[in-house]
């Protein structure tokens, strides 16, 4: 009897533990479904998070791009207000050119005036001399007193001849001075139409076009290294093509060969359009808020440079860093004060 009951006792024990058992199974499938949702949920996350570093990456080089548009305007805004004040000292000498001119104008007339003047005295006195000497002579002049009285005028008559000759030789020579002031002052309207045009149409290309911005600064570097001493395909290249692989390359815009077989690579960087903000700003919160964007704009610039790891391009035997030339020095001085 006692074995019947431990027998029964063990058969309910066992019917629990399988029921627990069964209880925990189910548990255990109930948290193995939560759990892969869970995973499923993870890797859902994680696909939006890698998207959304590619777009963080991408709106961050699109705006490092729009801060570099902006950046590059203030040069030539700044050579647009240096060439207008030439435009403006150019207007003012050719406004005193004119006021030469007229009164030069106004001097020739006034000796034309007086020119004509002693003519018409010499011409009277002339004309009185005549008219004393033949009634001196009477109306009956012979052969004699002829000769006589053309002797006595020739050189009253070569007198105002020279004099007319020598009207005649100022006038003409005045003529031509003023011609040639006149064709001088064309000119110097042309030229400065000409400068205000060719500014005119720089700034709307560096605006307007990547390119030709990139273009601009690497022409500036270039200029910087020949008036250094350096020549292009000797001491330095430009525009330098380094494969990484059969897909991607690299192309640093100026490599400079130093001594001992070292090299150096120079990249332009240009960073005007918060500048020339901060230069024209009316008010003290506008400047100082144009010189932020000016000072995130070039470090936007150095860490776009240090992404690219120009020093570690292979068949380069480079330093360990790069140099960023920025075309503009005010504008480097500004970010750096």
């Amino acid at each position: 009897l006692r074995v019947q009951q431990h027998s029964a006792q063990h058969e309910t024990e066992l019917r629990l533990l399988e029921q627990s058992l069964q209880q925990a199974q189910q548990e255990i499938a109930v948290r193995q479904e939560t759990l892969q949702r869970h995973e499923q949920q993870l890797r859902h996350n994680e696909l939006e998070l890698r998207q959304l570093h590619s777009q963080l990456a991408a709106g961050q080089e699109r705006l490092q791009q729009l801060n570099h548009w902006r950046n590059e305007c203030e040069q030539l805004n700044q050579e647009l207000r240096a060439q207008r004040e030439v435009n403006s000292a150019q207007e003012a000498e050719l406004r005193e050119v004119t006021i030469r001119l007229e009164e030069t104008r106004m001097t020739a007339e006034e000796k034309q005036r007086m020119l004509i003047n002693s003519e018409q005295r010499l011409t009277s006195q002339f004309e009185n001399l005549a008219n004393r000497i033949f009634e001196h002579s009477g109306r009956k002049v012979d052969e004699q007193n002829q000769q006589s009285l053309d002797r006595l005028l020739l050189p009253l008559r070569e007198q105002l001849d020279g004099f007319r000759r020598q009207v005649q030789d100022s006038f003409g020579q005045e003529a031509r001075e003023r011609h040639t002031l006149t064709h001088e002052i064309r000119n110097l309207q042309q030229l400065n139409a000409q400068m205000a045009r060719e500014a005119l149409n720089l700034t709307k290309a560096l605006k307007g076009d990547n390119k030709t911005q990139g273009n601009w600064g690497e022409v500036v570097l270039s200029r910087v290294l020949e008036a250094s001493g350096l020549r292009e395909g000797h001491e330095y290249e430009t525009q330098v093509n380094v494969r990484l692989d059969h897909q991607s390359r690299m192309q640093p815009d100026v490599i400079v060969r130093l001594p001992q077989g070292k090299d150096v690579v120079i990249d332009a960087k240009m960073s005007l359009v918060a500048y020339e903000r901060y230069f024209n700003g009316e008010d003290e919160r506008e400047r100082e808020a144009a010189l932020s964007e000016h000072i995130a704009s070039l470090r936007g610039h150095i860490r776009l440079l240090g992404r690219k790891d120009y020093q570690q391009l292979p068949g380069l035997r480079s330093l360990d860093y790069v140099l960023m030339f920025i075309p503009v020095e005010p504008a480097f001085l500004l970010a750096i004060d």
